[in-house]
């Protein structure tokens, strides 16, 4: 909530007329931490379990429990900072953020305020059109969540809201950018950056549907060159990456129209309504005095030793960009393949695996960005580990096709097989008979009764009509079912076709 609260800009309606607007955006990134149990008490924090099932007089905030500090939550708040370059506080402590909402028993939330766990970090993004950009993040603090309204219908329509507590209290990391986003395509890039980084981490596991990775979007337009912010807009609601960029897009042309027309723009909450593709108000935008904050009475402050943060830096995990470039270099792949082959950790070490058993880089990723994750939910890090096919039998097809003993057509019919069952593409081939004929005798006959079958192809190739080839090696495939080798088919077929 900190980052949502601070520096807000005084509204001034522009004059109208035409006047070269720039856009300031800044994003505060909510994301649920991978523990086993919630912040301040033991309670687990499996997602989906039955409606509070999973909580216990702290989390409900029953009248005289008292918190105690989640050391893991913290292990992943300095595991994040460290990613992303920030300082962090030495000392540090927890403080109260005072309102009410029927979804937060204790009437406050547990949070950081002026002194949270880190500050004045980076995160570097590719741009798509090569460029790179440093956008600033202003601090990373820890909280709580909170728990979930449930509402019988819609929000307007509902007569019956439910409360689920399962949810408050599981650790919450929130990280807000600095001002320095330019455009809805900069700050859906960001995000998509960002999320990476904390997947790799294993902080969390940036499941946006979920929920367990949310962002909020402060917006707002001011004359080009001005140094002064215009009036900041907050939108909620955005479930994804491509909604972040929809809403964004929408706020920025509903904006730009208000001050052309020499309108006021409110400070307020808006909600996306991703199903109409616009904002619409919320509810008018608090100030951080609003929420009161003060210092957590029943927790001591943090003392974040040096040896800890140490021993967390040396176990870092190569990150996303880093890894991004080193298949760029190493591997001599595309920008775009490299850029699909790490956005997660897991497919990008399933990728590694698999070319230090097969040793044509391009090769394996077309068959990884293709064949597996056409059979993979997305890019979830479990299922990739856990694929039926792993590497070596990614790597064991693919050396079948090189020395010629299946087709590739036959290679991905056996690929489907493999996902299925999980054996490995020779046990597949053997059984089921797909060895690719090479023998060139049985082929030249085979190629000999498709030309005298086809005297149209050969007449159509004689004008001119290179297609007409294609054809007729299309037509030996078929008539051995996919099993012939068409490099030597060609070979065969140019050689016919140049005595005609």
């Amino acid at each position: 909530m900190a980052g949502a609260a601070a520096g807000a800009a005084v509204s001034r309606a522009a004059p109208a007329g035409s006047v070269d607007y720039e856009v300031v955006i800044g994003l505060e990134v909510h994301a649920q931490l991978l523990t086993r149990s919630k912040m301040f008490c033991g309670c687990p924090t499996t997602f989906g379990a039955p409606p509070n099932t999973q909580t216990c007089p702290i989390c409900q905030g029953m009248p005289g429990v008292l918190p105690v500090v989640n050391r893991r939550a913290i292990e992943f708040g300095l595991r994040t900072a460290l990613a992303f370059d920030c300082r962090i506080n030495p000392d540090c402590r927890l403080a109260r953020n005072q309102y009410y909402y029927p979804d937060m028993p204790k009437n406050f939330q547990i949070s950081q305020y002026e002194e949270p766990l880190a500050e004045d970090g980076f995160l570097e993004i590719d741009l798509p059109d090569g460029a790179s950009r440093t956008i600033g993040i202003q601090r990373l603090h820890l909280e709580e969540d909170v728990g979930k309204l449930v509402h019988e219908g819609t929000l307007e329509t509902a007569q019956t809201s439910l409360v689920d507590f399962n949810r408050s209290g599981v650790p919450l990391m929130e990280t807000v950018s600095k001002p320095e986003i330019t455009s809805p395509e900069e700050a859906a890039t960001y995000l998509k950056a960002f999320r990476a980084v904390l997947v790799y981490l294993g902080v969390c596991d940036g499941d946006m549907e979920k929920g367990s990775l949310r962002c909020d979007a402060n917006v707002s337009l001011r004359p080009r060159g001005s140094g002064e912010l215009g009036t900041k807009v907050e939108i909620k609601n955005m479930n994804s990456v491509r909604n972040v960029k929809l809403a964004l897009e929408y706020e920025v042309k509903r904006q730009r129209a208000q001050l052309e027309a020499g309108e006021r723009v409110l400070q307020e909450t808006r909600l996306w309504e991703a199903d109409r593709g616009y904002t619409r108000s919320m509810r008018s935008k608090e100030y951080a005095h609003d929420y009161r904050y003060f210092p957590e009475p029943d927790l001591v402050p943090l003392r974040i030793e040096r040896e800890w943060i140490e021993e967390i830096r040396a176990g870092l995990p190569e990150l996303p960009r880093a890894r991004r470039q080193r298949f760029v270099r190493q591997y001599g792949l595309p920008a775009y393949d490299a850029d699909v082959l790490t956005q997660s950790r897991a497919l990008a070490e399933y990728y590694e695996a698999a070319v230090r058993e097969f040793g044509n880089p391009k090769v394996v990723s077309n068959w990884v960005m293709s064949e597996l994750l056409r059979e993979l939910p997305g890019d979830d890090e479990r299922a990739i580990r856990q694929a039926p096919v792993p590497p070596r039998h990614l790597a064991g097809l693919l050396g079948l096709v090189e020395d010629g003993t299946i087709s590739g057509k036959i290679a991905k019919d056996v690929f489907e097989k493999m996902f299925r069952t999980g054996e490995d593409a020779g046990t597949i081939v053997r059984r089921e008979g797909l060895t690719q004929v090479a023998d060139a005798g049985a082929l030249e006959a085979i190629l000999d009764r498709v030309l005298e079958e086809n005297p149209k192809a050969i007449d159509d190739w004689k004008r001119g009509k290179t297609a007409a080839a294609k054809a007729l090696v299309g037509a030996v495939m078929k008539a051995t079912q996919g099993k012939a080798n068409p490099g030597i088919v060609n070979r065969l077929l140019q050689e016919k076709l140049s005595k005609l």
